[in-house]
Parts: C-alpha cells; structure tokens; sequence
C-alpha cells in the first residue's frame, strides 16, 4: 500500500485521546521541527504533516498513517 500523501489545505480528520477531530493540512515537514515544546522528528524518509484543528486552532504533527481525508 503507498503511503498517503496529503497537500497544504487538504481537510483530514484523525484520532487522539479525547476523541476525533478534523481539520487541514498547514505543511509536509521532512526534517526535524518543533511544535511549541515537543520535537518533531521528520525526516525524508518519515515525514510527518503539521494540522491545524478546526475547532481550536491548535496545531499539532501527525504520521501520514494517522490522517484520513475528510
């Protein structure tokens, strides 16, 4: 299966300890970045995508396997 690839502005919703929640895509991040406090450890071979969520603005990384087009 090939891995998902989403684009800037594409809506996706995903899961976390409170429930489910939807929002979009701000940027593919290919190298190590950080959110706030927590480090994000991308790379070329592990990207990881920073969203935003639609219900509060917070913005956090997820794996490709983690987001679903929504």
């Amino acid at each position: 299966m090939p891995d998902k690839t989403f684009k800037a502005g594409d809506r996706v919703k995903w899961d976390h300890s409170q429930g489910a929640t939807t929002g979009k895509v701000i940027k593919k991040v290919t190298a190590e970045t950080h959110i706030k406090d927590h480090k994000v450890a991308a790379s070329p071979q592990n990207p990881e995508y920073i969203v935003e969520s639609a219900k509060i603005g917070a913005r956090a990384a997820h794996k490709p396997s983690e987001l679903k087009s929504a």
